[in-house]
């Protein structure tokens, strides 16, 4: 299928969606129409926009992650008008975001010039959080400035990337990876002590995988594996708060109606939506806690049941694929290591909320890419997309270059052998 005939389906799906929600009560909502109206012509114009900078831009992704977005908005909107036209809003504070991110990465060598701007930035802005942080979820990670409110490590995490790019490309020994090393295991260690266990597990990881990528050590990168692991146990003995979340995944209903209820909820929600679902608007998604943001998964399975559930991990899946293929097919080592340190962060995040939710692995308080409301996650995610985007098209202008250097060449032999 090409991706136009993938944009189609995406807006017919929208616009059946918002259809349904339209008429879900005795009266006519005429906003849901106006919703979907505003949504389709956005996501139309960005992919014309797209292309219209570069033939290069890859169309799959783009059309993946809006239809990630547009899902979670058909779900925001079902459970709160209010909420969707907010999550519309920053959608189109996310493309715009994205759009700058592209133009920036045709000059990705300005992200090496900033280098200690974003660590000093990065670090200062968590030195910040723990002071002066607000607790949500029982973690500290947001700031409120003017009434506004953002998540400082859903960018830390897009600074780490181009500063263990940086490092993992221009250095070849320790002595020139150290610094990345150090910020990486700095910022872990403010947001363990923000109780922010879910960024300092994504941050951590990230890292061992572009290190990894980047020297092909396996040595030291098990090392680092053990250091993680070790760290880990040490918060479970340490923090109080550690403890409780092992002891809720492994038994969620012992406290269902304190600590476990959330997890238990969520479960209950999946199974009673069954593999088809028991229909949008059909089903009881506000009685889970965090049900627009942590734990969108279960209501989106509860009302479109579980096989629409996994149809969303394979768009996740085509999604880390398109990404590795761009960093695979990268005509120089920076902008590999770009893309594979963005691939990687929508990679875990995904797994890590979704593996929580259904009870894989103990929950941690991060976003779904794409489909959680929040304006923080909706934004690096959009970003993340600009940057992938961005490296598709240099991909493509720098190959096409080497192109054209081969035929001037080939043109130079002919003229040489014909005089």
């Amino acid at each position: 299928m090409s991706a136009m005939g993938l944009l189609g389906i995406v807006m017919l799906f929208e616009l059946s969606a918002f259809a349904l929600l339209a008429f879900r009560s005795e009266g006519f909502d005429p906003l849901a129409l106006l919703f979907a109206l505003i949504l389709i012509a956005v996501l139309f114009l960005q992919y014309v926009c797209m292309l219209w900078i570069s033939k290069y831009a890859d169309r799959f992704i783009l059309v993946i992650a809006n239809l990630l977005a547009a899902i979670g908005m058909i779900v925001q909107y079902r459970l709160s008008p209010d909420t969707a036209f907010k999550q519309l809003i920053l959608y189109g504070a996310g493309l715009l975001a994205m759009f700058v991110c592209v133009a920036i990465m045709h000059k990705p060598a300005l992200f090496q010039k900033l280098n200690w701007v974003m660590i000093l930035g990065s670090l200062g802005l968590l030195c910040v959080l723990m002071a002066v942080g607000k607790e949500h979820g029982g973690a500290k990670n947001w700031i409120t400035i003017a009434r506004v409110s953002f998540q400082p490590s859903e960018f830390v995490k897009l600074a780490l990337v181009f500063v263990s790019a940086n490092y993992l490309t221009t250095r070849r020994s320790w002595r020139g990876y150290w610094p990345s090393a150090v910020f990486a295991i700095a910022c872990c260690g403010l947001l363990v002590a923000e109780r922010d266990l879910g960024a300092a597990l994504l941050i951590a990881l990230t890292y061992l995988i572009l290190f990894y990528i980047a020297t092909g050590n396996v040595r030291t990168t098990l090392i680092g594996m053990g250091a993680g692991c070790m760290g880990a146990a040490a918060s479970y003995v340490t923090f109080d708060y550690v403890r409780a979340r092992v002891a809720i995944w492994k038994n969620p209903w012992a406290t269902y109606e304190t600590s476990g209820y959330q997890i238990a909820q969520g479960l209950m929600a999946i199974a009673s939506g069954g593999a088809w679902g028991l229909g949008l608007t059909l089903g009881s998604p506000k009685a889970i806690p965090a049900y627009n943001t942590d734990y969108i998964f279960a209501v989106i399975c509860e009302e479109f049941g579980i096989i629409f559930g996994i149809a969303v991990i394979a768009l996740y899946l085509v999604f880390i694929i398109r990404g590795a293929l761009l960093a695979l097919n990268a005509r120089d080592r920076y902008l590999m290591l770009i893309a594979f340190g963005c691939t990687s962060l929508i990679t875990l995040q995904s797994f890590i909320i979704i593996g929580g939710v259904i009870k894989l692995i103990p929950l941690t308080g991060i976003t779904m890419p794409f489909v959680s409301y929040g304006g923080s996650s909706l934004i690096a995610s959009m970003m993340l997309l600009g940057i992938l985007e961005g490296v598709a098209m240099r991909n493509g202008e720098m190959l096409e270059d080497a192109m054209d250097a081969a035929m001037e060449e080939c043109r130079k032999e002919e003229r040489a052998h014909a005089g």
